[in-house]
Formats: structure tokens, C-alpha cells, sequence
């Protein structure tokens, strides 16, 4: 349904819908941009969506944009917009319009002509339906980024982060690690504190960050990623990660 990205990148996505994988993939893409790379940023489908004068907008796809300073259109940076909060295959039967895959595809070539590398935020959890046949596994199957999966930190993110590994396996998907996100340094529970070493050994994978609980402020009407999360990301070498290559051939 959609080629495989052309360029470096990452997709971001999560053990679940509200676990924080906006922030993660903005200050990603944020430190990108940093290093002086030319960055792009994909939200390919969003619910929730809200009306404004030039129509229905993403406000993660606003957020990634002011992260990584983009300089691509909002209704290219997320082609496929719906304004009930539902998973993506609900809103789109309820708004009678089937998801456009052409325009996922259409916006994806573009925006990755003339960058260097590309964050894709992807939508919810990995099995959460997208149309009447595909899932956001399918999805991060096709594109062939590496996938950085957000996680909660406290009792029962193990399972749900293991789902999510098995899930993103079993289509070929490259696992590029796991952040712990929303992680509360100064009064972690013990299931808090042993959950990153679990995660590792079981999942076979490695925790790339563990990001603190901040809240996003508001500089001048504009979100701002606070110093806590961007200190937490910038101890990783996202480029070399989004470099090492998914399943593309």
C-alpha cells in the first residue's frame, strides 16, 4: 500500500494510545534538526483532529512541525485527518471516507525529497486498525523505518511492551530500542525501577531513554520540549539509529 521510505528515519510509535510518543518524536526530531540535518516529519494519520479556519489540523502534526522546525505544509505532513477521536479505521467508517493511501504515499515522496532523514509518529499502538484491512503494524511493515517504541514506566508495561515488540517482529519490522517515557525520578516504585532491566532481557531489546515526567510549556504561544526530556534524548545517537536501516531492500 506504501513504499518503503527512501531516506534515514525512524518511526515512533507506542504501546498504546496517550503514552506520550508525540513528545518523544518531537525532541527526536528536535535533536536531529540540532545536528544540522535537513528534517522531515510524518504524522501519516490522525484522530482527534480540530477544526480551525484553514480546515481540520493534527496538533501533533502542528507539534512536530515546531520541533523540528519544518518547513513542509501541515496537510502534508499529515495527509489523513479525522475529527472524531477513534481509531483511524472507526473515524473514517463514521466520516463515510475511506483512508486515501495515495495521499499517504504522495505526501511521504515529497516531504522526502530534499531532507536527509524522517520521523514518522505513528498512531496509537501498533494493532489499533487504520482501515478495514490494515493495522499500524502493517503500516510500519511498509515504510521500513526502524521503530522506536514508547512505553509507560509503571506495572504492566512489561506485557504491553512485549506485545508491541512480538507484534512489530512478526512484519519484519527492525526494533530500534524502547523509551521509557513520562518516568517519575523522584518517587519511582519498585516496579518502576526494575521494568527497564525486564524489558531488556525479555524483549530482547535495548532501553534507549528513560524520559521524565515534564510538562510541555508554552513560549510565546509556541510548545516548548523542557530541558528534562531534551537531556534524556540527546544521550542517544538517533542519526546512527535512523541510519542503521529497517526492512528496506
Amino acid at each position: 500500500m506504501v513504499k518503503p521510505v527512501p531516506i534515514a528515519g525512524l518511526l515512533v510509535t507506542a504501546t498504546d494510545t496517550g503514552v506520550g510518543k508525540t513528545v518523544v518524536a518531537g525532541a527526536i526530531a528536535q535533536w536531529l534538526s540540532r545536528q544540522g540535518r535537513r528534517v522531515a516529519v510524518s504524522k501519516p494519520l490522525a484522530s482527534g483532529c480540530v477544526h480551525r479556519r484553514e480546515g481540520l489540523v493534527s496538533e501533533d502534526a502542528e507539534f512536530l512541525a515546531h520541533c523540528a522546525d519544518a518547513r513542509h505544509p501541515l496537510d502534508l505532513i499529515c495527509p489523513v485527518r479525522f475529527a472524531e477521536p477513534l481509531a483511524p479505521a472507526v473515524a473514517s467508517e463514521r466520516a463515510g471516507e475511506p483512508v486515501d493511501w495515495e495521499s499517504v504515499q504522495r505526501s511521504l515522496s515529497l516531504m522526502c525529497r530534499g531532507s536527509d532523514v524522517i520521523v514518522v509518529e505513528g498512531v496509537g499502538g501498533v494493532l489499533v486498525p487504520l482501515d478495514t484491512r490494515h493495522t499500524m503494524a502493517d503500516l510500519a511493515g511498509w515504510l521500513g523505518l526502524p521503530a522506536v517504541v514508547v512505553a509507560r514506566p509503571g506495572l504492566g508495561t512489561i506485557n504491553h511492551t512485549l506485545l508491541t515488540l512480538e507484534a512489530l517482529r512478526s512484519r519484519g519490522v527492525k526494533v530500534a530500542g524502547v523509551v521509557i517515557n513520562r518516568y517519575p525520578p523522584d518517587k519511582a516504585s519498585v516496579a518502576e525501577e526494575t521494568n527497564p532491566r525486564v524489558i531488556e532481557k525479555w524483549g530482547k531489546t535495548t532501553v534507549l531513554a528513560i524520559v521524565p515526567d515534564e510538562p510541555i510549556s508554552l513560549v510565546h504561544g509556541i510548545p516548548a520540549i523542557p530541558r528534562g526530556i531534551q537531556a534524556a534524548i540527546a544521550a542517544v545517537d538517533w542519526l546512527r539509529l535512523a541510519e542503521s536501516g529497517g526492512c528496506r531492500p
